[in-house]
């Protein structure tokens, strides 16, 4: 039996639907005709800031992260995407308004992409659509004051033991300025850290 590729194939994307909402075959066909593969390079930008974020985009391979530079050029990473995860500038992309952020390719990444246009298409010719959003948009809000809350309230011990339980598929993947940067931490003080936890203090 062949199996298709999942660079080029829209199953991983119907599969992750299917989780939340079975669909028909006309509903899968909508999905196969909205959604577009797209490579994306090591270091290519996915979104700039000061663009319109114009897609959401649903990552089959690889890892993206979306992030802001200061004034100061700090680097403050908001978050990852890897297989299976979501990622765009809400703001941006509903309020059709320059990003004040970045998204860009840690790794060389294949997404299924779907623009603004196609996704109102899509609500209109399958209402199911509307509420599958609308829950993928409350589970991204709930994460979000997730990590607000974690961020205020938490040590950088906890947030780091958090990143691993979240992402520990990620731990060997991210450089550790990256992860200290998602942690709002140095990554000096990452690798102190680092060299408690393997000794066990």
């Amino acid at each position: 039996m062949k199996v298709a590729d999942p660079t080029t194939s829209i199953e991983p994307l119907l599969h992750y639907f299917d989780r939340l909402i079975p669909l028909s075959k006309e509903e899968k066909e909508l999905v196969t005709a909205k959604f577009h593969h797209r490579l994306y390079r090591k270091k290519q930008y996915v979104l700039q800031e000061g663009n319109v974020c114009t897609h959401i985009y649903f990552v089959i391979r690889g890892c993206l992260r979306m992030y802001k530079i200061d004034e100061q050029g700090g680097l403050h990473i908001l978050q990852f995407a890897t297989e299976n995860w979501w990622v765009n500038d809400l703001g941006s992309f509903h309020g059709v308004r320059p990003s004040a952020l970045n998204i860009d390719a840690l790794e060389d990444t294949v997404v299924l992409q779907i623009s603004r246009d196609d996704l109102i298409s899509l609500y209109t010719q399958a209402p199911k659509f509307d509420r599958i959003f609308r829950v993928l948009m409350e589970n991204s809000f709930v994460r979000l004051q997730d990590r607000l809350l974690q961020t205020i309230s938490s040590t950088a011990e906890e947030r780091y033991q958090s990143f691993i339980d979240v992402y520990p598929h990620l731990v060997n993947r991210l450089s550790q300025v990256q992860i200290a940067s998602f942690l709002g931490i140095t990554p000096e003080f990452l690798s102190r850290l680092r060299n408690k936890r393997s000794k066990g203090v």
